[in-house]
């Protein structure tokens, strides 16, 4: 039998708790077994992160996390933020900002590597409420009259009509995240210690 070892995150959030298990779960015969367990964190950024936030939140998620639980053989960061596009050609619909999830997978061995899933634009309606100062969850609130919809389908799962769930979404940045740890000799670093 396997022996089963822990992946902490740094949030107790359901759904980033669901996407890194699924993601370790396919990964078991190459990584090994996983037990995930969520901490509450700070991310140390704004509720609304931009740009750098994002991946700094990740980061500062998945350390927190690993301090916490320092037995765990992985820990994981996950941010969602509002990203700029560089020099957007005129005509763009949309406007210029992507919201992207981060991941920091960071192991006991102090590497950490990084990965983020695919990036999506918001209506201007919801990034008219942003620019206001609340964060896209408050958003959504006001304009779907939902609660927490971070810890469920996300916005995604809502502009999407349900074709991708957050869950999805953060599977894309977990595995992205991953990679090296899949293939270390390619990327310069440690094989997994359990």
């Amino acid at each position: 039998m396997t022996r089963q070892t822990i992946a902490v995150v740094g949030s107790t959030n359901p759904t980033k708790l669901e996407a890194v298990q699924r993601v370790l779960d396919r990964l078991e015969g190459h990584l090994g077994q996983f037990l995930v367990e969520g901490v509450t964190v700070d991310s140390g950024v704004p509720p609304q992160p931009h740009g750098r936030q994002t991946l700094q939140g990740a980061l500062t998620r998945a350390r927190g996390a690993l301090a916490i639980r320092p037995e765990a053989t992985l820990s994981f960061g996950i941010e969602a933020g509002l990203i700029e596009l560089p020099s957007a050609p005129a005509g763009l619909a949309t406007g210029q900002l992507l919201d992207v999830q981060f991941c920091v997978a960071l192991g006991r061995d102090g590497v950490w590597t990084v990965g983020h899933g695919g990036g999506f634009a918001y209506p201007a309606v919801i990034l008219d409420e942003v620019n206001r100062g609340r964060s896209v969850g408050e958003a959504g609130r006001i304009l779907f009259g939902r609660q927490d919809i971070g810890s469920q389908e996300g916005m995604i799962g809502l502009l999407s009509h349900g074709h991708l769930s957050r869950v999805e979404l953060t599977e894309q940045a977990v595995l992205l995240a991953l990679l090296p740890r899949l293939t270390p000799v390619l990327y310069g670093v440690p094989a997994l210690e359990s």
